[in-house]
């Protein structure tokens, strides 16, 4: 059964001419790539590669340890550590890929080089409100994952052949990672007929969820007992928890990029429980305070609207990102300010 046409034919015709008439082809991310983020653009990298084009993958800084396994992984540049390098090949590039953000700003210090690219520019994303910083936009936040669209994006180019197991597996982990495993935005029949393709491809599913998710440090496990037995607050008026964590406390358990991941979800598990925030204190040297938020819910409950609203964030409907520059109980309590005027939805959604 052939997949809904997602994307349209006039921006799959335009990346076919676009990657057609390039040869050095770089593909970037977000600060702080997630498992979509480095899936889609590995992907998209083995996809390229298998065209025979010079594809490299830049990051603006250094992503989780346990993605390090990825495909492709080794050959990453990380413009935070080699930015001289990475800047070279930004400015040699004939074509640049935007992939999973929907803001230059998201792409850290990489976007100060983007007005000066003279090559195209394709962006690649699932968030919503995505800004015209590219030649080509290709945003459906209705779909769960960039991975997923950079599936859909290939095979609508008739590149299904080309997709190698690596490339697969590429796909496989940002679909799963940005769904939490596939147990939330995840309840729609094509999310599983894309993974039985990506199964003929050889993946093998259960070994990638292990690699991704049962290989932290002994560090990273006491953060996060630390975390649920002294740093979570529930307030049950509102079937909320909240989660802070300064810097000196992760500095105290050698706080790893990635040590967090998954820290938001677990109060979710909690009877009553829909909505939860992380708020995360960041050593920052533009900013005397920075503090990044990651939020989930169960249900409808909709995180990117408070994201977007209160956060200068976004980000979908149970799983969204935001950010501000204030004192931790600052933001707490801009978050707690929020909340009365979603009482009445969070109530009726514990029941």
């Amino acid at each position: 059964m052939a997949l809904t046409p997602v994307i349209t034919e006039e921006n799959i015709k335009k990346v076919s001419e676009f990657i057609g008439n390039s040869q050095k082809i770089v593909l970037i991310t977000h600060i702080s790539p997630d498992g979509d983020a480095m899936g889609a653009a590995l992907a998209m990298y083995h996809y390229l590669t298998a065209l025979h084009k010079d594809a490299t993958v830049i990051v603006p800084n250094r992503y989780a340890e346990f993605l390090a396994w990825m495909p492709g992984s080794n050959q990453i540049i990380v413009f935070k550590e080699m930015d001289g390098k990475a800047t070279n090949i930004l400015k040699a590039a004939d074509l640049l890929f935007a992939i999973d953000f929907n803001a230059a700003k998201r792409a850290d210090r990489m976007s100060a080089l983007f007005p000066a690219l003279n090559c195209k520019k394709i962006l690649i994303d699932h968030h919503r409100d995505p800004e015209h910083f590219c030649d080509v936009i290709i945003s459906h936040p209705a779909i769960t994952s960039t991975s997923e669209l950079i599936y859909r994006l290939i095979c609508r180019m008739d590149g299904f052949e080309l997709i190698t197991k690596a490339c697969a597996e590429c796909i496989y982990t940002g679909m799963m990672t940005d769904t939490g495993a596939f147990t939330f935005n995840s309840n729609y029949p094509e999310i599983y007929q894309i993974i039985s393709e990506l199964l003929s491809k050889g993946i093998d599913k259960d070994d990638i969820y292990n690699k991704v998710y049962n290989t932290y440090s002994a560090d990273r496990i006491r953060l996060m007992g630390f975390t649920l037995s002294e740093k979570m607050e529930i307030l049950p008026d509102y079937h909320t928890a909240i989660i802070t964590l300064s810097q000196a406390e992760l500095n105290w358990y050698n706080y790893q990029e990635g040590d967090t991941e998954g820290f938001v979800n677990i109060p979710l598990s909690i009877k009553g429980i829909v909505f939860s925030v992380l708020l995360k204190e960041i050593d920052s040297k533009e900013h005397e305070s920075l503090i990044k938020l990651s939020l989930r819910s169960r249900g409808t409950f909709p995180v990117n609207e408070i994201a977007s609203e209160y956060f200068n964030g976004g980000g979908h409907i149970n799983a969204a990102g935001g950010e501000c520059y204030t004192t931790m109980e600052e933001a707490v309590a801009r978050l707690k300010s929020a909340l009365p005027h979603f009482k009445q939805q969070l109530n009726e959604l514990s029941k």
